[in-house]
């Protein structure tokens, strides 16, 4: 594969086929406020199949996804273990890879290649670690897998990118990890490290592709290239509506790479999977992509809210039920008190927003320092869905409301605002934006037209509609 005369490679494999939350002290109190005593005093690319030494390209439409019956859906890792095998045969491979690299039948990647004879050589585990048991943020070392035996080198802290010394002997870099879709998720960003190594060292890159959880839509502000991060490195929504194969390809092709240097790509897509399709659809189980988004219902909600991250509202760490909530111990509402009268209706973009108050905990391994520890905070949680417009418009709308509550009773050089809080919202439009009080129509309306042509792009590199 290393001298292909392809810089991109795309199969299509056509298949024919006919939270629950624990709380209490030990982990993290989130208690409805109506059941408190106070509650009314706060109211508140081409892979060629195996056919001979060369084998030979097939391609199929995707059959709608709604017509699909449950467990028809093929990830990439299982049509490359199906078909694809002997494309690795005397290869010396490395597996970008954690806790999430699953096979349908619950077997892990890793230990799958050894069972097949496959020459794995390491593993590069993301943000979360190979066993995504690290806290988010918490520096995750390089070191020997207890279980297999095989070389773990991290790519997060210091080491975001392979080393060419990390690269030395490698034949192919295989990444397999479930992503959520959204721009602040670093797994995306561990990926595009990856494949600039790779393109630099002369290393073959493949992508065995999943769904998206968030896949269904494109939304959010892009971001301005001056707030490139980790959490974001390059101009695209908050929520980018693509594949980490779709996503890895516009990366390739648009010259996102440093020095526009391109990558041996080669992506293996899942069959049965339509850009239509929400979670439940696939029929595939929930594995906690990261410590804190322990339900796909928090993974949904997780784009519009994760900005409150850099602000002095809690979502929810140090709680079994991070990102399906918002609060702070000096939240005082209102309207909260009186929701049950209005069936805990507060959003007039259709979210349901409960009345509810919560204690963060020390977790070790989900958050083991929360904000607001061991404070109690008052505010409310999520309940039911909406569409993406309508999230965001939600989002912005408790944003404002917090703020404005923070504005009312802060303290002298307290901010509402944190360090690097373009790094999440991607311009600094949004802070200005909220500090004018601007309505949420008008803040969503501002970042459309850079939606839309962000749509055009993406729309080049769509495997699935």
């Amino acid at each position: 594969m290393k001298n292909s005369p392809f810089f991109l490679i795309l199969f299509l494999l056509f298949f024919s086929c006919g939270d629950a939350t624990d709380s209490g002290q030990a982990a993290g109190v989130s208690t409805p406020i109506d059941s408190l005593e106070e509650s009314t005093e706060r109211g508140l690319k081409p892979l060629e199949a195996p056919s001979g030494e060369e084998g030979t390209l097939v391609q199929e439409e995707l059959a709608p996804a709604r017509q699909r019956r449950a467990g028809s859906l093929l990830l990439g890792a299982e049509i490359m273990l199906r078909d694809h095998k002997v494309h690795l045969k005397g290869k010396k491979i490395g597996l970008v890879a954690n806790h999430t690299s699953l096979l349908q039948d619950g077997r892990h990647l890793v230990d799958v290649f050894i069972a097949e004879g496959i020459d794995l050589q390491l593993v590069f585990a993301p943000e979360h670690g190979f066993r995504g048991t690290a806290d988010a943020g918490e520096s995750v070392k390089s070191g020997k897998d207890e279980k297999t035996g095989l070389s773990v080198i991290s790519l997060y802290g210091n080491n975001k990118k392979p080393t060419d010394v990390q690269l030395i002997d490698l034949d192919i870099i295989i990444f397999d990890i479930q992503d959520v879709g959204t721009r602040f998720y670093t797994y995306i960003s561990t990926m595009s490290y990856v494949m600039e190594a790779c393109a630099e060292n002369q290393v073959d890159f493949w992508v065995l592709d999943r769904p998206n959880p968030n896949g269904w839509y494109v939304e959010g502000p892009v971001l301005d290239p001056q707030y490139s991060s980790f959490i974001g490195l390059h101009s695209i929504p908050i929520v980018h509506g693509m594949t980490v194969g779709e996503y890895a390809t516009m990366v390739n092709e648009e010259g996102w790479l440093r020095d526009r240097i391109k990558a041996q790509l080669t992506v293996i897509p899942v069959v049965g999977y339509s850009h239509e399709m929400r979670w439940a659809e696939t029929g595939l189980a929930w594995t906690a992509p990261s410590p804190n988004l322990a339900t796909e219902y928090a993974a949904y909600l997780y784009p519009a809210i994760c900005w409150f991250e850099p602000t002095p509202v809690s979502i929810g760490r140090g709680t079994e039920d991070a990102f399906t909530m918002l609060g702070a111990p000096w939240y005082r509402d209102a309207e909260l008190a009186q929701a049950r009268v209005a069936e805990n209706k507060l959003s007039p973009y259709g979210l349901q927003l409960k009345a509810h108050a919560f204690l963060p905990l020390s977790l070790p391994g989900k958050s083991k320092y929360p904000k607001h520890e061991n404070k109690r905070c008052n505010g409310l949680q999520f309940e039911g869905r909406v569409g993406g417009k309508e999230l965001f418009l939600t989002g912005i709308m408790l944003f404002e409301r917090f703020y404005t509550q923070f504005e009312e009773q802060k303290q002298e050089g307290e901010s509402f605002f944190m360090k690097n809080f373009e790094r999440w919202s991607g311009d600094a439009r949004f802070r200005e934006q909220i500090v004018a009080g601007q309505s949420p129509e008008e803040i969503w309306g501002s970042w459309q037209k850079g939606v839309e042509a962000f749509k055009q792009v993406r729309a080049k590199y769509l495997l699935y509609d």
